[in-house]
């Protein structure tokens, strides 16, 4: 089943956060992931949620959506993410 990863990023620093995007799309795509929506306009509808900027991922599955977020590849990348930025992140489990 397929699982989804939900950022909702506050940027600090473009030009770093750039670095750090240009390394981890391959990293995701290496991993089985992809892009469905990164940093494009969004609404709240409902709710006192107010996201900065929205980043989708989708994984075949919620194991090896875990097995990137946490392999070493993308925990040195996330080092970067986190000079540059500060996030929120959830993982669902999709149908």
């Amino acid at each position: 089943m397929s699982a989804y990863v939900i950022f909702d990023i506050d940027i600090y620093d473009l030009k770093r956060y750039q670095d750090f995007m240009t390394q981890a799309k391959p990293a995701l795509e290496s991993a089985g992931g992809k892009y469905l929506a990164r940093g494009g306009e969004h609404k709240v509808l409902e709710g006192d949620w107010n996201p900065r900027r929205v980043v989708l991922f989708e994984f075949p599955s919620m194991d090896k959506a875990e097995e990137f977020y946490y392999s070493d590849i993308y925990q040195g990348l996330k080092a970067i993410r986190d000079e540059c930025s500060s996030g929120r992140v959830v993982l669902v489990e999709g149908i």
